[in-house]
């Protein structure tokens, strides 16, 4: 990236912040004004890196009262990977730990879907398609990222409009504000961009049918694996999983990578495995990381561990006791929190599909 260029971004980035910090101080005292899109693809249950890293978060803007759809992207799961035989349990342990969590279907705040199950939605794709470059898909520094980290050699066409698929898992609902990280910002940049090219070239003379969505910025911090050095994956085999027992949580916890000095420091930099358990133990407690490692001193990373442990364990416990309740009905409980989510998400994506379509002027004798 030239120089010219790098500052573009840089100045992006800038205003996204500070409009991301406006809603952030908007929510509490009017939650009403905003409805936010999130979710994951079902690639398995989640691990302790999405429940503080987002699970959490959509929590709080739950009780808050910001009106919240949560997709479970499984046709995404097609852009990357040969097999489907493990969606359904992969859906099924993605409900269980939502509601386990704490998301609330019931409260007709919470919205949890499927994207293969709402057609509408799926047809906002052809024209957004036709909004966007061939050069802006060639350029999505996301897009590249993925195919990377799944090892793709042949890349299908699925994968390359991943960033219109996502455009349009927010605009369907007319979601205007998503919670991403900073390496996420090129897909809502692009999803603005197709908002306000189809408000132009369709509503020159009507209401706009799209909002440009806006990015809520996490603050929470990049979660390493207990290796240290990358971020926490299933596929890496570096989790600990919401599911697991506290035994397993404490097994998993004396096999994590630390160093050899016993005195322990928060130092990200200069000792990462160290660091990465102490902001995990940090994000238990709700204490600084560097006044954790104050607090164990030179006990070393025996006590680091243990520590962290009991903490994490403490942490998860309602968590993991509610999950448990609920897989003594998982097929129903499943089936009921889907069927909910997916009914609300058909009506409002019928609705924008009817709004788009008149727009279009091709709601030819539609009534």
């Amino acid at each position: 990236m030239n120089s010219a260029a790098s500052e573009s971004a840089d100045g992006t980035f800038v205003e996204t912040a500070r409009r991301s910090d406006t809603i952030h101080a908007d929510l509490a005292n009017n939650p009403g004004r905003y409805r936010m899109l999130t979710g994951d693809r079902p690639t398995g249950a989640l691990h302790v890196g999405h429940y503080f890293g987002s699970l959490r978060n959509r929590v709080k803007m739950q009780s808050l009262g910001v009106e919240t759809y949560v997709v479970i992207a499984d046709y995404q799961v097609l852009t990357d990977r040969d097999s489907v035989d493990q969606i359904p349990q992969n859906v099924r342990d993605l409900v269980l730990d939502y509601l386990a969590a704490g998301l609330d279907p019931d409260n007709r705040l919470t919205h949890v879907f499927c994207h293969s199950h709402v057609p509408a939605l799926n047809q906002l794709l052809v024209p957004f398609l036709t909004l966007v470059g061939m050069g802006e898909l060639d350029r999505n520094p996301t897009v590249k990222e993925e195919i990377e980290a799944a090892g793709l050699t042949h890349v299908n066409a699925a994968m390359y409009t991943y960033p219109v698929h996502q455009a349009a898992d927010i605009l369907f609902c007319k979601g205007n504000v998503v919670p991403v990280g900073r390496d996420q910002l090129p897909h809502i940049e692009l999803t603005r961009k197709i908002a306000r090219r189809f408000n132009q070239r369709f509503c020159a003379q009507s209401s706009p049918v799209f909002p440009e969505p806006d990015a809520l910025l996490s603050d929470a911090p990049k979660i390493l694996g207990l290796d240290g050095g990358q971020k926490m994956s299933k596929s890496r085999g570096n989790t600990i999983m919401l599911k697991a027992t506290a035994d397993e949580t404490r097994a998993l916890l004396k096999k994590a990578k630390t160093d050899t000095d016993r005195n322990i420091t928060y130092d990200p930099v200069r000792r990462p495995e160290v660091s990465n358990l102490l902001l995990l133990l940090s994000l238990c407690t709700g204490e600084d990381p560097g006044r954790e490692a104050e607090r164990i001193g030179d006990r070393g990373s025996g006590a680091l561990k243990q520590t962290l442990t009991d903490a994490l364990n403490d942490t998860l416990a309602p968590l993991r006791a509610r999950r448990q309740e609920l897989e003594q009905d998982a097929v129903g409980v499943v089936k009921r929190t889907l069927t909910l989510g997916n009914q609300v998400a058909n009506e409002v994506g019928n609705a924008t599909l009817r709004e788009m379509r008149a727009a279009m002027k091709m709601d030819y004798g539609v009534v």
